[in-house]
């Protein structure tokens, strides 16, 4: 007869995995990817090295694990937004200042996702959020064209690849572990942490804009995320 493990034990199991995992994310988030070293996080994990490798065969693997669920989370707050019946351009400028806001949160982490020098597999993983974030806003500039908001004659894919470009090129700099200009530990920091995703979203949302449209967009009643 095959063994079947019971539900207290696939519990106990799906904990550990989620323990370790929750470990790495807090080194990546506190040092990037060099600090997550498999003794580093067991030791965090409260785990010893071999149960790291029972769920995880490679640190690669780990890591692209810690990308993909951290990842799905900012893709899932795009396809929200995305799915809100407000107007397109409103909904585009959202869309970019809430993505940049959620990177300024945690630096270090949103850094290594982004931008920091990685293996081959963390930057396969880096690619294929990317494209579905790039879904998420070619929905909205597809929207704002039937609508007659945005301008029809750019392709609604190559809009919203440059628009994703455009944004997540202007975070590297923020987001540098040596740029100390954000510290977002005062109410200072914070209003330049929305002012820097206000601007970037005004350019963004000018790239679709008819011309007789671009106009900086005030969003004094956006929504709470």
């Amino acid at each position: 007869m095959a063994y079947r493990k019971t539900e207290q034990i696939e519990a106990r199991l799906a904990d550990k995995r989620a323990l370790i995992l929750a470990a790495a994310r807090m080194m990546v988030s506190e040092g990037g990817w060099s600090e997550a070293q498999i003794s580093h996080v067991a030791s965090s994990a409260g785990v010893a090295i071999g149960s790291v490798y029972r769920y995880f065969p490679s640190k690669a693997d780990l890591f692209v694990e810690v990308l993909s669920t951290v990842s799905q989370r900012e893709v899932d707050v795009l396809q929200a937004i995305a799915n809100s019946a407000d107007a397109p351009s409103q909904n585009l400028h959202v869309a970019v200042s809430t993505f940049v806001e959620r990177a300024m949160r945690n630096r270090r982490l949103a850094y290594a996702l982004i931008a920091e020098p990685c293996e081959k597999e963390l930057d396969e993983a880096r690619l294929v959020y990317r494209r579905a974030i790039s879904q998420q806003i070619m929905r909205i500039v597809r929207a704002g064209q039937e609508r007659g908001d945005f301008r029809t004659d750019i392709d609604p894919s190559i809009a919203a690849t440059v628009i994703v470009g455009g944004f997540m090129e202007s975070l590297i700099g923020p987001l540098s572990p040596l740029n100390a200009d954000f510290d977002i530990s005062g109410q200072h920091d914070l209003d330049a942490v929305h002012g820097l995703a206000s601007q970037i979203a005004d350019v963004c949302c000018a790239t679709v804009l008819p011309p007789q449209k671009i106009t900086p967009i005030t969003l004094a009643n956006r929504r709470q995320r």
